[in-house]
């Protein structure tokens, strides 16, 4: 098979960027290969499905910037395509006086990024949200909720209407790159010629660029997000999307409460190492993930650096007592009665040689290989501006690099820590 484009990755940045590509390339030909037997079955069909604002991201960078352009974009796809979405609104709530001082910075960084919030009282607080207990808290209208596996379909949709091609079950197994051409190889027989080839892999996306022959420098860490799902009875907690304020001296987010698209509330998710980078349940186990995984120095750093963090996440996976705990800071009615089962995730977090967790996008790239070897939080809210700007780089348009663009590069954007 032949082919102009070949995109790897059916999640929702390969989607968003094999659409790009056709809008802007419209005779083109494309072909997107998915390992697995239906699209967004990894990180986009197991996201909380926020529509993310930007109030975590420095001021003026890509991450800010990207994010409140995906915003917008998202919203208008969701309308042109007659996706159901809301906005809903996120309420940062701070439960004593050192997370009060926390928040007052993050409305400061909201003025910066041109996002509006709203400084609320304990007293509108109580009004805003009765079940909800905190000292203070800050309100973002313009945060949502949005069924992205849905989102997903309508750009398969709109990428075969162009011509596009889309193969599921079909994993890569071999890449080779000349000068003219890349060969893709795939387990089930097939072999894909392509003038550019660009991997969206997430899960496997270091594994991806080594199998193309490049240096990533950088390990995949999975970490699973496990969440619960709060009774029927309480699908009326709240109205809002509750988040805690982030702690800067913690890697991730922590816990908190949201309202899905289906009508249901979720509290969640917690951070904890996986020993499979494909495996949901608790339990689960995969002897290649984990031995590379212990066997990559970057990981023992990591762990020397925010052991204590660890022991607390894994604490809160074990005792359900203690996850509890963390929902009841800013929600004291929940009981362990409310936390019914649903689904984790698996957060695909690259992690440098030095133990470093990388916040930014990062790329891995070649004379005719584009490799995302890390599109963090909000991938998903910003993914149809990523894709524009994967695109740019493919076809070598200006003003579309984020950062120096050897293999291995970082681009240096400092943000606050990213949710699961």
């Amino acid at each position: 098979m032949r082919t102009d484009f070949c995109i790897v990755g059916g999640g929702i940045v390969g989607l968003a960027t094999a659409l790009a590509l056709l809008q802007r390339r419209p005779n083109a030909s494309l072909t997107l290969l998915e390992k697995e037997q239906d699209l967004a079955v990894h990180q986009t069909g197991h996201n909380s499905g926020v529509i993310h604002a930007g109030v975590y991201y420095a001021p003026g960078s890509l991450k800010a910037r990207l994010c409140r352009e995906g915003n917008q974009q998202t919203v208008q796809f969701c309308v042109e395509n007659g996706i159901r979405f809301e906005l809903c609104g996120k309420l940062i709530v701070a439960t004593n006086g050192q997370e009060a001082i926390r928040l007052e910075a993050l409305r400061e960084r909201c003025t910066l990024n041109s996002i509006k919030a709203v400084s609320v009282s304990a007293a509108e607080l109580r009004v805003l949200e009765p079940r909800i207990k905190g000292q203070s808290g800050l309100l973002v209208p313009g945060s949502g909720i949005v069924s992205y596996p849905q989102i997903c379909l309508a750009l398969a949709g709109r990428i075969r209407q162009l011509g596009g091609q889309i193969v599921l079950g079909s994993r890569v197994e071999a890449i080779a790159e000349s000068g003219s051409e890349v060969h893709i190889s795939t387990a089930q027989g097939a072999t894909v010629r392509a003038d550019r080839l660009i991997a969206c892999a997430g899960l496997q996306s270091d594994r991806l660029a080594r199998l193309a022959g490049l240096d990533p420098k950088v390990r995949i860490i999975p970490f699973r997000g496990e969440y619960f799902r709060l009774p029927v009875t309480k699908s009326d907690i709240v109205q809002h999307l509750i988040y805690p304020v982030p702690d800067p001296a913690l890697p991730f987010l922590g816990v908190h409460l949201t309202r899905m698209i289906d009508g249901s509330v979720t509290v969640g998710p917690n951070a904890v190492v996986a020993f499979a980078r494909e495996g949901y349940a608790p339990a689960s186990f995969n002897m290649r993930d984990t031995s590379q995984m212990l066997l990559y120095g970057g990981f023992w750093k990591l762990l020397k650096r925010y052991w204590q963090s660890a022991l607390t996440e894994l604490q809160t996976s074990l005792i359900r007592s203690r996850y509890l705990a963390e929902c009841r800071k800013y929600c004291p009615e929940l009981s362990l009665d409310d936390l019914l089962p649903y689904p984790s995730g698996i957060r695909a977090q690259a992690v440098g040689p030095d133990g470093s967790l990388i916040h930014d996008f990062l790329f891995a790239e070649s004379n005719r290989m584009i490799h995302v070897l890390n599109a963090p939080s909000p991938a998903a809210t910003a993914a149809l501006p990523i894709g524009q700007m994967i695109a740019g780089r493919a076809l070598g348009e200006p003003n579309t690099a984020t950062a120096d663009s050897s293999p291995g590069a970082v681009a240096g954007d400092a943000c606050a820590p990213p949710r699961a």
